[in-house]
């Protein structure tokens, strides 16, 4: 899931060419540049509140790439409280708390995508990765699975799902889920070829 702004819509408010070149730098992926564009149209006069928070995101994003994890959830909290049901934002955000070792938050944050997006499979495997850190290993289990049946390809569920199977010695299991992502693995090579 990318988010990005959606200026096509209000660009014939303003200065229409400044917001596409600043619009353009906050989604280039590119930290810097995305700080920079983003930071441009977060202060912007007659900027959408949709654009606004896309942009907080979009520049939390390139925060986060830089390693600024505490400035990134600041700005993700920011886009959360522009738009509560913004789900990509509450996915960065429940990534920066998982990688800074605030892993009940990211949990939260992870259930709550779930919330707004019921379909989502990386979230389901996201929350599962934050239980097997609290070893709720039931919990990593039951979310790697529903990530699994969303998307059935998701290789890294399926050897999630097996290292947990691995600590409650349900070793068959474990050696299933493992031949599977092997499988999986081995079909996606073939394919790139």
């Amino acid at each position: 899931m990318k988010y990005s702004l959606m200026l096509a819509v209000t660009l014939g408010l303003c200065p229409a060419r400044v917001w596409a070149d600043d619009a353009a730098d906050c989604n280039s992926g590119k930290a810097d540049l995305a700080i920079s564009g983003c930071s441009k149209l977060i202060d912007a006069k007659g900027l959408t509140k949709n654009d606004r928070a896309a942009a907080y995101t979009n520049r939390g994003l390139a925060l986060a790439k830089k390693g600024n994890a505490d400035a990134a959830i600041a700005d993700y909290t920011k886009a959360i409280a522009i738009d509560p049901n913004l789900a990509w934002a509450y996915h960065s955000r429940g990534a920066a708390y998982y990688y800074k070792g605030e892993i009940d938050r990211a949990i939260s944050d992870f259930t709550k995508v779930i919330a707004i997006e019921p379909n989502y499979a990386a979230a389901y495997h996201y929350r599962a990765a934050g239980y097997y850190r609290k070893r709720e290993l039931d919990h990593a289990i039951a979310d790697f699975a529903k990530a699994i049946e969303i998307n059935p390809k998701d290789v890294a569920a399926y050897n999630g799902r097996s290292v947990a199977y691995l600590y409650k010695g349900d070793f068959g299991r474990a050696i299933a889920d493992s031949r599977k992502a092997e499988q999986l693995q081995s079909a996606d090579a073939q394919d790139s070829h």
